[in-house]
C-alpha cells in the first residue's frame, strides 16, 4: 500500500489536483470495490468492519455554506483528462501490487477521510478548485 500511497501523493502534487476532482475519482473506485465486496457478502454470508464498509466519520465541523452551485457546474469545469490519469494510476497500480479489496478499501477510505474532511470545510466552490491539502506526514 506504501506504493499506492507515494504514487498518489506524487501525483495530486504534480499535477497540483483539486479538491474535488480527487474526491470524484476517489469515490468511483470505492463505489466500485464497495459492490465487489457487497457481492463477494452476500454470496458467502460474511461481514466487514464499519471500517472498510462505512466512510469513517469526521474530525471537523461542516463549514455553514450559503452558496449554491449546481453539480453540472461542477462537472463542466473540472478537468476530466486530469481526473483520468489519476483513475488509472490508482486502478494500475492496485492491480500491481495486487491488492485485496479490504486492503484496497482501507488504503482509499484514508484517502477519501482526508478529502471529506477538506470539503467540509468548504463555504464555497472556490475551496472545491483548491488544491487537496496533504499534510506533510501523509
Amino acid at each position: 500500500m506504501v506504493t499506492l500511497q507515494e504514487r498518489t501523493v506524487n501525483l495530486v502534487n504534480q499535477l497540483n489536483m483539486p479538491l474535488v476532482e480527487v474526491s470524484l475519482v476517489l469515490g468511483r473506485h470505492i463505489n466500485n470495490l464497495m459492490q465487489t465486496l457487497n457481492e463477494h457478502l452476500a454470496a458467502t454470508g460474511q461481514s466487514v468492519n464499519e471500517r472498510v464498509s462505512s466512510p469513517w466519520p469526521l474530525d471537523v465541523q461542516a463549514a455553514p455554506s450559503s452558496s449554491t452551485f449546481s453539480l453540472e457546474k461542477v462537472m463542466d469545469i473540472v478537468d476530466h483528462q486530469r481526473m483520468d490519469i489519476l483513475d488509472t494510476l490508482i486502478r494500475v497500480t492496485l492491480v500491481e501490487i495486487n491488492a485485496s479489496v479490504i486492503d484496497a478499501l482501507l488504503a482509499l477510505r484514508a484517502w477519501e477521510h482526508l478529502a471529506r474532511s477538506q470539503l467540509a470545510l468548504a463555504t464555497g466552490p472556490g475551496q472545491l478548485f483548491s488544491p487537496l491539502d496533504i499534510p506533510e506526514d501523509w
